[in-house]
């Protein structure tokens, strides 16, 4: 298929990206500590942290990791939500040279142990609230080393001891648990403090994230996500974005969870290249509280799924909230309803524009241009050096408006899934097309729209859920 989708491309926005122009995420990372150093990086409760302090935390704690016995390639799986804690420690894990495993903290035991057991990691940082579900499958796995770390272990004294106290016995969010050896964050910085941090060469191709996502029999596997894929998303994006965000001006609101690719992507990495300042919300489906977080700041940015942003056009106080710096509102992980789409827009004065994209491609394939002056209801157009391909079940490319398999290819693709090549065979095809398992068809602009989904899976707030579970 010609690349048709060009011809409607903004202007400014570049056609291709050079997806070698940084060698890896722990160097774009550290030039973004290194360039930004002064500049607010994460908010959280209130209590921030600049650039220099995620960099001087993570490089402590990298250098525990490797006091530990973390040598490039061991996987270190990370268990927690938006908390101050989670960017510093993938920010540790990469500089180490070391393999993120997202884990979402809502995991049963038996999800948990299987997570852990098939990525075979050997250490995992978790906050306490959910110790109670580690100390019960830890020991079927490979993990030998476990951080555990409090809500308020990054804040300042007292408000760190207050909000510990809180969390344990007022509210009462921290069941009882024991794991014998455990090592508390505050005494890992410690110990990394105090011990060099060992330079290790990150490339390409070595694995930054095994990042898991479901298959159409319910059983999650691990894409197999490369530095340079992460780095293209990342690049792509900001791409796509030119002009539209002010690298060390801009606030964005992150209320998905970090360990979902798509918050992982776009918030946190994307942002922390062009010296953005993250608002981080740990707990959004407290909406009122939410909403009351939201009157603090004059954001710029607010990514996330159709769900949340209906909820908050429903919450009282939403109308307090000061929208006038908004410029960017974007919309992924499930379909944006229209109805939804148009009431935000009539409400804050800001399209919401819809990405659309997949854990195996980074995730960001497809997205609106910014300058859409109001929703359409398609996915937008493939990113910088992003080719889309409509096709049939034989693999055969379908005309202009057919509908048909979106297959994608471009940097961003995934290496394939950790340790199943009968399943990478079957969603990658010849040419490094990926088969996403969605049904859209291609106007005549390039533009595309999902028709439905070819898996058996259903979405619920961007996550996969399924049937049998």
């Amino acid at each position: 298929m010609k690349k048709i989708w060009l011809q409607s491309y903004p202007e400014g926005v570049p056609e291709t990206i050079d997806a070698d122009a940084i060698p890896s995420l722990k160097t774009l990372l550290e030039e973004a500590c290194a360039e930004y150093r002064d500049l607010p990086a994460f908010t959280n409760m209130g209590h921030t942290l600049s650039f220099g302090e995620i960099d001087q935390c993570s490089r402590y704690l990298a250098s525990c990791l490797q006091r530990h016995g973390c040598v490039k390639g061991d996987r270190v799986a990370v268990m927690m939500p938006n908390v101050l804690q989670y960017p510093v420690a993938v920010h540790a894990i990469l500089r180490a040279g070391l393999t993120v495993v997202n884990v979402n903290p809502l995991y049963t035991p038996r999800e948990l142990e299987y997570q852990l057991r098939d990525s075979g990691a050997r250490a995992i940082i978790i906050l306490e609230n959910f110790c109670h579900v580690l100390a019960q499958v830890v020991e079927k796995t490979n993990v030998d080393k476990v951080i555990t770390t409090r809500i308020g272990d990054l804040f300042p004294w007292p408000k760190r001891v207050i909000t510990s106290l809180v969390v344990r016995y007022v509210r009462k969010m921290v069941p009882a648990w024991r794991i014998d050896g455990h090592v508390p964050w505050r005494r890992a910085i410690t110990e990394g403090k105090w011990q060099p941090l060992e330079e290790v060469e990150v490339g390409p191709q070595d694995l930054a994230f095994l990042q898991y996502t479901g298959g159409t029999t319910g059983m999650a596997k691990g894409a197999m996500l490369t530095h340079r894929n992460m780095v293209a998303n990342v690049l792509q994006s900001s791409g796509w974005m030119r002009g539209s965000i002010t690298p060390g001006r801009d606030i964005v609101i992150t209320a998905l969870p970090l360990y979902h690719i798509f918050s992982l992507t776009v918030n946190m990495l994307l942002f922390m290249r062009i010296g953005g300042h993250n608002v981080l919300i740990t707990n959004p489906r407290d909406m009122p509280g939410f909403v009351r977080e939201l009157t603090r700041y004059r954001f710029s940015m607010i990514t996330g799924v159709n769900t949340l942003f209906n909820g908050l056009m429903n919450t009282p106080g939403f109308e307090r909230i000061d929208f006038s710096h908004l410029r960017v509102t974007v919309g992924g992980g499930m379909a944006v309803q229209r109805t939804v789409a148009q009431r935000w827009q009539e409400k804050t004065g800001c399209v919401l524009l819809q990405g659309y994209g997949l854990t195996e491609t980074s995730p960001s394939a497809s997205m609106v241009e910014l300058s859409a002056t109001a929703f359409d209801g398609s996915i937008g157009l493939p990113l910088p050096s992003t080719e889309f391909s409509i096709r049939d079940d034989d693999g055969n490319e379908l005309p202009i408006g057919e509908a048909g398999e979106i297959c994608i290819r471009g940097p961003q693709v995934m290496r394939g899934y950790w340790n199943r090549p009968e399943e990478t065979a079957a969603v990658m095809l010849e040419g490094g097309w990926f088969r996403s398992g969605d049904i859209g068809r291609m106007d005549a602009s390039g533009r595309t729209t999902i028709e439905d989904r070819k898996k058996d899976m259903i979405l619920v707030s961007g996550f996969n859920v399924f049937p049998n579970e």
